[in-house]
């Protein structure tokens, strides 16, 4: 476990999977909001090349897989005291898809890193963090789910069933955390032009970046944008539930490409 960071007394955002993607977007976005930023991901040598273009506030960053439950009770338990008591917003942002086909043709490894990433690592990080929030009323917990967690698509069972899984627990955290007064928002995005498809076809950049032919995906941020609306309503507004999809996207699998 590794921190680098200078501390001072403001608010902090809490972000996993932040090395790319809509996590390093949404870091860059709430840094310039004023949040100083923990920073957690896999892929250490990418947090600290983001961590180098975010100087305008502190930042924390940590190697963190969020399927290991003792590293992530580990890291936050060490967070500086500074930064722990002043933790507002936690953005679960760790997911990924891998593979796509029919159910009786997928692999149980892909499987199993999908439902530990996407439902067990959310679950590691929210049970290690909600005490925190706890301390703030009005503070935030915001889950990117995913459009694949509204409705299902043809070779997505597994991923769509894990994203399903995000979207129940976002509307069980929502009660649970009511007396709080935390707002708990779930994000699920539409088709987002990132390093997803990629991970998804296992490093086929060909079929990776057919999956965006002939139309306008999302971009990352798009939904850092999102997220930035999201936590900067007023105390008295929560935003519970948004789907963001591209013009040219209907549902989890209509397009209109040209």
């Amino acid at each position: 476990m590794r921190f680098f960071c200078q501390f001072c007394s403001m608010k902090y955002a809490i972000i996993t999977g932040a090395s790319s993607g809509f996590g390093k977007a949404i870091a860059q976005d709430l840094q310039q909001m004023g949040y100083g930023l923990v920073l957690l991901a896999r892929r250490f040598e990418r947090l600290q090349e983001l961590k180098q273009t975010l100087n305008s506030t502190p930042v924390l960053i940590a190697e963190l897989d969020v399927r290991d439950d003792k590293q992530v009770n580990d890291i936050i338990k060490n967070l500086p005291s500074e930064v722990a008591e002043n933790i507002f917003i936690l953005i679960n942002n760790a997911g990924l898809a891998v593979g796509r086909g029919p159910l009786d043709e997928g692999l149980s490894d892909d499987w199993n890193r999908m439902i530990d990433t996407n439902v067990k690592g959310l679950l590691n990080v929210s049970h290690a963090v909600i005490p925190l929030l706890k301390k703030h009323p009005f503070s935030h917990l915001i889950n990117i789910s995913s459009i694949a967690g509204k409705e299902v698509y043809a070779g997505g069972n597994v991923y769509c069933a894990s994203k399903h899984a995000v979207d129940a627990l976002s509307k069980s955290m929502r009660i649970d955390l009511l007396p709080y007064q935390i707002k708990v928002c779930n994000i699920a995005p539409g088709a987002a032009q990132t390093e997803f498809s990629l991970v998804r076809f296992k490093g086929d950049m060909q079929t990776a970046q057919s999956v965006y032919d002939g139309y306008q995906a999302l971009v990352a941020q798009d939904i850092a944008q999102t997220v930035s609306f999201v936590v900067s309503r007023p105390d008295h507004v929560s935003m519970a539930d948004i789907t963001i999809m591209p013009t040219a996207q209907a549902n989890g699998s209509l397009f209109y490409k040209k």
